[in-house]
Parts: C-alpha cells; structure tokens; sequence
C-alpha cells in the first residue's frame, strides 16, 4: 500500500508548491481559491486508485486539469498528475483508450488556453512543444512497459523450464523406483518360495536362496536410500555405492539365474566407456527386461547381446517362454523402457520373436545425453 500512496502524494507537494509560485508569478486570471487548491489535489488524490483502472482514473484526472484551466486558475505543474495517469495507462496495456484519452484532453488544454487569452490566435509554437512533450513521454512509456513485458515473459519461460525439468525428474526418479523395486522385489519373492520349498529337504540349498535374499534385500536398501536422497535434496557428497550401469551387469545376471532364470551375454564390437546417462539407461533397460522375463516367461531361457556401434549401443535382450514377457498387466515396465531410450534420441521395440518367446531391441545414440 505504501508505494501506491507516495507518489501521489509526491505529485500532490509538487503540484502545490510550484503552482504557488506560479501565482506569484502571475500567471492566473484570478487567484488560487480553496476551490483551486481542491482541483490541484483531486488529480494526485485520484492516483492512489489508478491501478483499479486506469484508463477511468485517467480520465477523471484529465477532467479536473481541463476543469482547473478553463476556470483561470495559475499554471504551474498542473499536468504532473495527468502525466502519472497517463503513463500508468500506456504501461498497464490500456494504450488505444489511453492515447484517446491523451488526444481529448490535449485539444481541451488547447481550447481553453484560446479561451483564456482571447484574440492571442491559435498557439502553435506552445502547443508543438506540448505535443512533443507528450510523444516523449508516451516513448518512454512504451518502452516501460516492453521491457516489463520482456521481464515477465523470460520469468515465465524459466518458470515453464523449472516445471519441466522438475517433471523430468520425477518421471526419471518413478522409473528408477519401478525398475528397482521391481526387480529385487521380484527375485526376493522367487528366493523365498525356493527357502520355504527346501527348507526340510535341501537345508542347504534353502541357505543359498536366504543369502541371496539378503543380499538382495541390501541392493534394494542401498538403491532405495540413494533415491530417497536424491528426492530429499540432502545427498551433498557424491555417492559412495557403484551407479546402476553397464559395469554391474555380472552382478545382475548372477542375480537372475539366481532367481531361475538361466541368461547368456554375448558383446559385439569394441567395448567402450558410455556417458552416464546412457549407461545407466542401457542398464536399466536390460534389469527390466530380465525381470519381466522371470516373472511372465514362465520356464525359460534369456539371452542378451550388447552391440556397440559408432553412434552408440544396440541391445537385444530374448527369451523362449511361452508367456507373455512384455507385461501383459498393463504395467509401467514397457514404457519405462521406451521413455529410457526416447529421452536419449534413441528408440525401443518389444514384441513376440520369431520361433517363440519375446524380444526387446534397443538403440541407445552416445550423443543422446546431450539433447
């Protein structure tokens, strides 16, 4: 509120002291009543409102000038307040009515000067200079409210950007949180109906499957923990446990076939260190691939074949099930994986392979984390 107050006030003292010295000076046809110390003050008092609307406050303050000239009062800084509104006007958008306004009132300032200094002839020297006066200032105004435009558009542009990247985020933490859950919950549950299987016939074989319950279970603390912080904004340190890439594929394929499902890898090409998105993508493409093969395959086998070419990263990850290892549930796995591949430039494709089972190519671009 205070803003909105100073400076009308500031024009109301302006407007009053340098009218009283314009009175001294004898610039008036009479002298300046209480009347014309009320029309001096309504034109600032009336700012206090302009940004209800300002094309009406405008209008009254051009009114109370036009009405404080054409009754012979002392000209001084009388049109500061008409200025103030008319700037408030232009800069606020309302710039059609502001400038008929502007016009109105101009040819009124016109009249009644002709009307106060009768047989003085038309004004034209002052009333150029008035006009040029005016441009000026409705320039500046414009230019004003241009640059106010261009600030407001650049915040919501970042704005816009913010939103987007923190959607990004999101959908990228969601698809960690799918892929890990679903995978160690998976195998936990598949170890755990092999303990209970074998716990009277294989005690030993019902330890196995319980160590790597545990260890399992440790993988997805450790995951879960690191996603976690990440949501929470407190991991100030890089993290100390090795990132999900293709480095740990040996621990994820000794996972599943501890889990029963037997999986082969073949590599083609000259392995070669991939920026970290693409690796962790590559990853978590093949984690979810594997796990909705152990989980919808029924009995079966899986292979995986890594390519690497010259833009990037070809993978082929097949089985021979029977049952439908894409996800027929409807489930975020499938398109978790061709997010992963999308968000590189890259594309994905799953289907039933020919002979029998399912298949899941993937083209990974090594550029991709730069789009």
């Amino acid at each position: 509120m205070l803003p909105t107050v100073v400076l009308p006030v500031v024009v109301g003292l302006v407007t009053l002291v340098g009218t009283g010295f314009a009175e001294q000076a004898g610039t008036g046809l009479r002298p300046l009543d209480l009347l014309g110390r009320v029309l001096l003050l309504a034109g600032p008092a009336a700012l206090v409102v302009r940004r209800w609307n300002p094309p009406v406050v405008f209008a009254g303050v051009g009114a109370v000038l036009l009405g404080y000239l054409a009754a012979g009062y002392p000209f001084g800084p009388v049109p500061l307040a008409t200025f103030v509104a008319l700037g408030s006007t232009v800069a606020r958008g309302h710039r059609r009515p502001g400038y008929a306004i502007a016009a109105v009132v101009f040819a009124g300032v016109v009249v009644a000067h002709v009307l106060r200094h009768p047989g003085s002839g038309f004004p034209l020297a002052g009333a150029s200079a008035w006009l040029a006066w005016v441009a000026a200032y409705v320039t500046a105004a414009e230019l004003w409210r241009a640059r106010r435009d261009r600030r407001e558009q650049a915040r919501a542009a970042a704005d816009e950007a913010e939103r987007r990247r923190g959607s990004e985020e999101r959908l990228r933490i969601a698809r960690d949180l799918h892929d890990v859950l679903g995978h160690h919950v998976s195998l936990i549950n598949v170890q755990a109906g092999v303990a209970l299987y074998l716990m009277d016939d294989d005690p030993e074989q019902a330890r196995s499957a319980l160590t790597a319950i545990k260890q399992s279970s440790r993988d997805l603390l450790r995951e879960m923990r690191s996603t976690l912080g990440v949501l929470r904004g407190v991991d100030e340190d890089p993290p100390r446990d090795a990132v999900a890439g293709l480095a740990r594929v040996d621990d994820l394929l000794e996972a599943t076939r501890a889990a029963g499902l037997p999986v082969t890898v073949q590599i083609d090409g000259e392995p070669r260190a991939l920026p970290p998105s693409v690796d962790t993508a590559a990853y978590r493409i093949m984690q979810e691939a594997l796990t909705n093969a152990r989980k919808h395959a029924g009995p079966a086998r899986a292979s995986v074949l890594l390519t690497y070419t010259e833009d990037g990263l070809d993978m082929r990850i097949d089985d021979d099930g029977t049952g439908p290892a894409g996800d027929p549930g409807g489930g975020n796995g499938l398109p978790g994986m061709r997010e992963r591949a999308a968000a590189l430039g890259g594309t994905l494709t799953a289907g039933p392979r020919p002979g029998g089972g399912f298949r899941v190519d993937a083209h990974l671009l090594a550029n991709g984390a730069d789009r």
